[in-house]
């Protein structure tokens, strides 16, 4: 029986017929096992970028503070999962969030981890499909007092033969006293109280400011019995010279 050393010695001598030297017959494997490397690398790394979130921001309603992002250009697949950290701009560590790690949500609630309004944050997210992870995408630098959207108020509306009177509440942090109760948006902003009103005789659409100020009662006066009036109201901050969104109508018909 032949050994190995024989037909190995029988091999060297059939590629020396060939004119493959054996060194030659090992380089060429070398550079095929490389360029087969190479190729593997490159479809990774397109995997990877193709992966990667997009378009990572902070949104913000009443200091409710979340991360949003969208998924990478490559088509989503159902393994695809999201990991998230956070940290406050001059720190070097990054902080990982718990619930936010390995989902498959696009949104991170990052309220809790946000919560002194006045210091700026980054958040950041990585994808990961098929054993793959991509790099991470950061967010743009967010500091909730600044850039936190104040909602309007809540009004209630209790009329009499001619006048209306206009009951007001600011919106809520959600962030709470410890009795337990939850903290107005008053307590972190000189807020004013835009009241609107619309007569429905004249034109729906229009409205007419007819009170700004700190009140959360305001009564309406001299107005017309047996027409019907909606009330809209918004909240204003001088400081930043920004405006919330109009409240919920609430009309009422004057007998």
């Amino acid at each position: 029986m032949p050994t190995r050393e024989m037909l190995f010695s029988h091999g060297a001598a059939l590629l020396r017929m060939s004119g493959i030297t054996f060194s030659s017959l090992c380089l060429l494997v070398y550079l095929l096992q490389e360029n087969i490397a190479t190729i593997l690398v490159l479809e990774n790394r397109d995997l990877q970028d193709s992966i990667k979130p997009q378009k990572v921001e902070f949104r913000s309603l009443n200091f409710n503070n979340t991360l949003h992002w969208q998924p990478g250009r490559a088509r989503e697949a159902r393994d695809t999962v999201y990991f998230v950290q956070y940290k406050v701009y001059g720190q070097s560590t990054w902080q990982t969030k718990a619930d936010c790690w390995g989902i498959q949500n696009h949104v991170c609630d990052l309220t809790n981890e946000t919560s002194d309004i006045q210091e700026p944050y980054y958040g950041r997210v990585k994808a990961a499909s098929a054993g793959v992870y991509s790099s991470w995408s950061l967010s743009c630098r967010f500091t909730p007092w600044r850039e936190t959207v104040i909602g309007p108020p809540t009004l209630a509306v209790v009329h009499s033969s001619r006048s209306i009177i206009v009951k007001l509440q600011a919106p809520c942090s959600p962030y709470k006293r410890k009795r337990g109760s939850k903290i107005p948006m008053t307590n972190y902003y000189d807020l004013l109280y835009q009241v609107f009103v619309i007569n429905n005789l004249l034109d729906k659409q229009h409205k007419v400011l007819v009170y700004e100020g700190k009140h959360k009662v305001i009564k309406l006066e001299d107005l017309r019995p047996g027409v019907s009036y909606c009330i809209m109201a918004k909240t204003y901050v001088p400081m930043l010279d920004r405006s919330s969104a109009y409240s919920s109508r609430q009309c009422t018909m004057l007998q």
